[in-house]
C-alpha cells in the first residue's frame, strides 16, 4: 500500500513540477511586461509632476493678494477638519486602517467588512492550556521525531511529550493559526466573496519556492477557496491572498496572528513573522503552542471543516472550468492506519530547519479528544508513523505496517 502511495506521490510531484514550470513561464512574461510599464512611468511621471509645479507656481503668483489670503485660511480649516476626522476614524495620514504590530509599529490593513460596520479588535480569547502530570511519560521510543506532544483535549492534561516547550520553526503548520485567524475575522456570509489573485500573490510562492494551490495570476476565486487552498495543498499564495483580504497586507495579517497569541497566553514563546511558515530566526513556536492552536482552530466550526477536509474542488474560474482538486495528503494518507481513520483533522509542515512535522486532533470511539503535535521527522512517511505510534496508547494498537 505504502509503494502505491509513492507511486502516486511521484505522479502528482511531476505534474506539479510542470505546472510550475509553466507558472514560471508566464511570471516572467508578466514581470517583464511590468518592468517596461515601470520603466515608461519613472520616465514620464516626473515630467508630469515638474509640468504641474509649474502650473501651479504660474497661477499662484497671478492672483490677486486677498484671494490668496483667503484660500489661506479655508485651506488651514480644511486641514483641521480632515486632522479631527482622521483622529476620529482610527486613519492614517493615507487613509487607511492601521493595525499596531507586536512592535509597535503601523502597518495598513481594510479590515472592513461588506456590510460596511467597522471591524472590531477581537475580545480576548479563551486562554488554553495543558498541564503535565505524574502520568505524564515520554513519547514511544518507535517515535523518531525531535520534539513530540500528545494532548488530552478534555482533560486538559500532556499524556505523553518529547521537548515539548522547546522552541522550533513550526513551517507550513504555522497555516492553522492563518485560517483560525482569518476566520474570525470574516463573517461567514462572506465566505463566497471574490478575491483575485496577483502577480504579489504568485511572485511570493514562486521567489519563496513554496508549494502551490495552484491558482493562477488574475484568477478570481472565493474566500472559501482560500482557506482550503491554505490548508489542504498548504497553498502560499492562498494564504498571502486570505491575508491580504482580511487585513489588507501580509504584515497587517501577521499583527493580528500575534496579537492572537496573547490572548491565547502563548506570546512567551510563540511569535510569528508571516502568514506562510517561511524559516525566520524571529518565526517560533513549540510543538506545545501548536497543540494549543490547533485546538482553538477546531473548535471554530469553520476551521474544522476546513482541516477535516479529505478533498475539495475549488469553484469554478476561467482558468479552471471544472476547479480544482485539492487533497489533505496527511489525512488521506494516514486513513489507512487502523487508528488512523479516528483522525479528524491535520496539517503538515517542512523547512529544512525543522524537518518533517504535522499537527493532527483525533477522537477516540467515546469522543474524547486528542492534539498531537511533532517536528523533525526524517520523511513525510516517517512523520505520518509517529503520529500512528504515538496514538496507539489512546486510540487503540496498530502496527506500523
Amino acid at each position: 500500500m505504502e509503494q502505491d502511495y509513492l507511486e502516486v506521490d511521484r505522479e502528482i510531484e511531476e505534474k506539479r513540477q510542470l505546472q510550475r514550470q509553466r507558472r514560471r513561464e508566464e511570471m516572467r512574461r508578466k514581470k517583464q511586461q511590468q518592468m517596461r510599464i515601470r520603466r515608461a512611468c519613472r520616465i514620464g511621471i516626473p515630467a508630469l509632476f515638474v509640468l504641474a509645479v509649474a502650473i501651479g507656481l504660474i497661477v499662484a503668483l497671478h492672483k490677486p493678494k486677498a484671494a490668496q489670503t483667503k484660500q489661506t485660511q479655508t485651506g488651514q480649516a480644511v486641514d483641521d477638519v480632515t486632522q479631527i476626522r482622521t483622529d476620529e476614524d482610527g486613519d492614517n495620514a493615507n487613509g487607511e486602517n492601521a493595525i499596531a504590530d507586536a512592535d509597535g509599529e503601523i502597518a495598513p490593513a481594510n479590515a472592513q467588512p461588506a456590510d460596511g460596520q467597522t471591524a472590531q479588535a477581537a475580545e480576548p480569547g479563551v486562554a488554553y492550556s495543558a498541564e503535565e502530570t505524574p502520568e505524564t511519560t515520554d513519547v514511544p521510543a518507535e517515535v523518531v521525531s525531535s520534539y513530540a506532544i500528545l494532548v488530552d483535549v478534555g482533560n486538559k492534561t500532556i499524556l505523553q511529550q518529547r521537548n515539548a516547550q522547546a522552541v522550533i520553526n513550526p513551517a507550513s503548520m504555522t497555516k492553522i493559526l492563518t485560517v483560525l485567524v482569518a476566520a474570525e475575522q470574516i463573517d461567514e456570509s462572506k465566505l463566497d466573496d471574490k478575491v483575485t489573485i496577483t502577480i504579489e500573490d504568485t511572485d511570493y510562492s514562486y521567489s519563496n519556492d513554496c508549494s502551490n494551490a495552484g491558482f493562477e495570476l488574475d484568477e478570481q476565486v472565493t474566500v472559501r477557496d482560500l482557506f482550503y487552498g491554505t490548508i489542504l495543498p498548504s497553498g502560499a499564495e492562498a494564504a498571502v491572498a486570505l491575508a491580504k483580504y482580511v487585513a489588507g497586507s501580509e504584515e497587517a495579517f501577521v499583527a493580528l496572528m500575534n496579537q492572537k497569541m496573547e490572548e491565547m497566553g502563548l506570546s512567551q514563546t510563540a511569535h510569528f513573522t508571516n502568514c506562510v511558515g517561511l524559516y525566520n530566526e524571529a518565526h517560533h513556536c513549540s510543538v506545545y503552542d501548536m497543540a494549543m492552536i490547533l485546538e482553538a482552530a477546531m473548535d471554530d466550526p469553520f476551521c474544522r471543516e476546513v482541516l477535516s477536509a479529505h478533498t475539495y474542488t475549488t469553484s469554478v474560474t476561467e482558468q479552471h472550468p471544472e476547479g480544482i482538486i485539492l487533497s489533505n495528503w496527511f489525512l488521506r494518507r494516514i486513513e489507512d492506519k487502523d487508528n488512523g481513520k479516528m483522525v479528524l483533522g491535520a496539517k503538515t509542515g517542512y523547512v529544512v530547519q525543522s524537518g518533517n512535522c504535522a499537527a493532527s486532533y483525533a477522537q477516540d470511539v467515546a469522543g474524547n479528544a486528542y492534539v498531537c503535535v511533532t517536528g523533525n521527522a526524517t520523511s513525510s512517511w516517517r512523520c505520518i508513523y509517529d503520529h500512528v505510534e504515538i496514538y496507539k496508547t489512546v486510540l487503540g494498537t496498530n502496527s506500523t505496517e
